[in-house]
């Protein structure tokens, strides 16, 4: 196991959700702006968006040896605490149950309580890190 020293905290797993979202929404938002002239993120708030979402970040980390595009260019990745590769079922604990269906079955209440987990806890561990045994990997 890793030590504390080689955690991600929660800033830099912030700004790689942040570069994640403006490498999957602004080409997209690109797109739509040229076909239809109008300027809009509502299309970010529909099943056809999150769905896609939730696909690439449950099934990139898995071929890609824990990375998705915001995690690699801020080097750091999700890795298992016992050193294993990751699986699809540990990825679907993670993004599918430990992020999407508890933070909609708590109102949001969970992702608060993951963000302040990783804040405060020794191990920066969220709970969806918890129930997938993994924590994310700072690589510098």
């Amino acid at each position: 196991m890793c030590s504390e020293l080689e955690r991600a905290g929660f800033g830099i797993r912030i700004l790689a959700a942040i570069v994640d979202s403006i490498i999957i929404v602004l080409p997209i938002g690109m797109m739509i702006y040229l076909s239809t002239g109008e300027i809009s993120i509502n299309w970010t708030q529909g099943l056809a968006f999150n769905l896609t979402y939730l696909f690439y970040l449950t099934f990139l980390p898995v071929y890609w040896n824990g990375y998705v595009i915001g995690k690699k260019i801020m080097n750091i990745r999700i890795v298992k605490l016992d050193g294993t590769d990751l699986s699809l079922s540990d990825m679907i604990m993670r993004e599918v149950i430990g992020r999407v269906l508890l933070g909609y079955a708590t109102f949001g209440v969970t992702t608060v309580i993951s963000g302040l987990m990783v804040l405060f806890r020794h191990d920066k561990r969220a709970i969806h890190d918890l129930l997938a045994g993994t924590f994310v990997e700072n690589e510098f």
